[in-house]
């Protein structure tokens, strides 16, 4: 089976959220199952930066080739380079002129960049005369490829055979633009309705990718409904529910060969379930690097999130000073909505030898915090699955959570009677709930036989990779073999 990957960001080559770390593991994991995946992705000016950083060699594979269909007389050139730790290639989409900074996110026309990146793709696939027997798009920046698909190109013999997948990552963020780039993406007009592209009085690219798929994947069972239902739908729960037969959830894991316990490049002071020596030494050197209080008796709580409401931080504020009442440290890191990032650096001028807060995008830092600290503070008024209760479960930090999407699946309840569970929960969305898990977790800190059980809980799960690979193999396979019967 061979499958076309296409993602605005990668890890290693661009980073700024989960989307990245999916697929920059995925892949991988598909390869070790007899999967060919390519991946295409566009030419980010920080790819070059990250070379140097961890060591890829790019070449160019076509100097430059025209974009079927959109209005533009710009062209892109293709690259190439490999996926660490397999034989994945990672074709890069350049234009200068549209990718022209480091920014992934937040500079130049996101809607002209999400059009040309997406037909370009699919140009790129026409030019190197690849036959993928499916072509996997993930969130708004991809959501026209399924449309292209079942379009302009469907009669096209190359890729009119290709099953369709679309991911999404996360609901919340759409690509709802201007009715105008329908005529840049150059699609027919009559998408412009409610039963296609429509939404509002513009387009919506999210609504496209899950209207024109075969297969659409979210990356949660729990997300999967949630995001059928009005209080979590968006605005997309109909058009969610009418496709609902292809709609899977799909757990996202983490990869455990270059994120563990025993890894020196994240621990530096290497540990596991029955000597945990190391993440006792890490604990104390990271209280040392943010001017805390060198102290073990009490536990330190981890937070890396963006700084906005839908991460919990509207019920932390309300009890935030409740919660430096008690006998504990927190870490801070993110950057965000300018009130939560002021919230943050009052506690720290507040509460000095309790809170350090780090407004700031540091992924050295964030794996020293997933190392070193004892609860892990996840309070997300939704999460479609969450990647910082994986990493931080991987690491025996305690992950404290909102029963909802991704955490629904992952953290449950530790119950000191059967020494079950392996973490700190609550179902209702509001602070009360929250302040009183946050104790029950100082609760349990202070009982260290039962605290060492629930650290063992924790490490003993199996979030790889190895496991949502096959899932995806299958929904893959299921797809193909439904269209082939079609």
């Amino acid at each position: 089976m061979r499958v076309a990957m296409i993602s605005y960001e990668v890890f290693p080559f661009a980073k700024v959220g989960g989307l990245a770390d999916v697929i920059g593991s995925l892949p991988k994991y598909l390869e070790r199952n007899q999967v060919d995946v390519d991946i295409f992705m566009p030419y980010h000016k920080i790819v070059d930066k990250n070379s140097l950083k961890y060591d890829y060699a790019i070449e160019k594979v076509l100097d430059t080739f025209e974009i079927p269909f959109i209005q533009t007389n710009e062209t892109a050139s293709l690259y190439k380079t490999h996926l660490p730790g397999s034989t994945c290639d990672v074709y890069l989409v350049a234009n200068e002129h549209i990718f022209s900074t480091e920014e992934v996110y937040g500079e130049g026309d996101a809607a002209t960049q999400a059009v040309f990146f997406s037909a370009a793709s699919l140009a790129a696939i026409k030019q190197l005369g690849e036959q993928y027997d499916v072509i996997h798009a993930n969130d708004w920046q991809t959501g026209l490829i399924p449309v292209y698909l079942k379009t302009l190109y469907k009669e096209d013999n190359l890729l009119r055979s290709s099953l369709s997948v679309y991911t999404i990552h996360n609901l919340g963020y759409q690509g709802r633009v201007a009715s105008k780039y329908l005529n840049y993406a150059g699609l027919p007009h009559f998408l412009f309705n409610v039963d296609a592209l429509e939404f509002y009085g513009d387009i919506n690219f999210m609504k496209g990718g899950i209207l024109f798929s075969d297969i659409i994947t979210t990356v949660s069972p729990t997300y999967a409904q949630e995001i059928q239902t009005y209080r979590f739908g968006e605005h997309l729960e109909g058009v969610l529910s009418i496709k609902s037969e292809s709609l899977y959830g799909i757990l996202n894991g983490i990869d455990y060969e270059v994120f563990g316990p025993q890894i020196p490049t994240i621990a530096n002071h290497p540990f596991n379930k029955d000597n945990l020596t190391g993440k006792s030494i890490a604990k104390a050197e990271l209280q040392t690097r943010l001017g805390l209080p060198q102290r073990s008796d009490i536990p330190l709580i981890g937070i890396i999130t963006r700084l906005v409401s839908q991460k919990g931080l509207d019920i932390f504020s309300k009890i935030s000073d409740l919660v430096f009442m008690q006998n504990l440290q927190m870490v801070i890191l993110g950057t965000g909505q300018p009130e939560y990032e002021e919230m943050a650096m009052r506690l720290s001028r507040k509460y000095p030898e309790k809170v350090s807060a780090n407004i700031t995008f540091d992924i050295d830092l964030a794996n020293q915090i997933y190392v070193g600290s004892d609860l892990f503070l996840m309070p997300s008024k939704y999460e479609p699955c969450g990647l910082g209760q994986l990493f931080s479960l991987r690491m025996g930090t305690i992950p404290i959570a909102h029963l909802t999407g991704g955490l629904a699946d992952t953290v449950r309840e530790f119950k000191p009677e059967t020494a079950d569970g392996n973490g700190f929960v609550f179902s209702e969305y509001k602070e009360s709930e929250l302040l009183y898990t946050i104790l029950r977790g100082l609760y349990f800190y202070q009982n260290k036989t039962q605290w060492k059980e629930l650290i063992k809980n924790a490490m003993d799960e199996d979030f790889s990779w190895e496991r949502s690979a096959k899932e995806y193999l299958y929904v893959y396979q299921e797809g193909i073999n439904k269209k082939e019967n079609f």
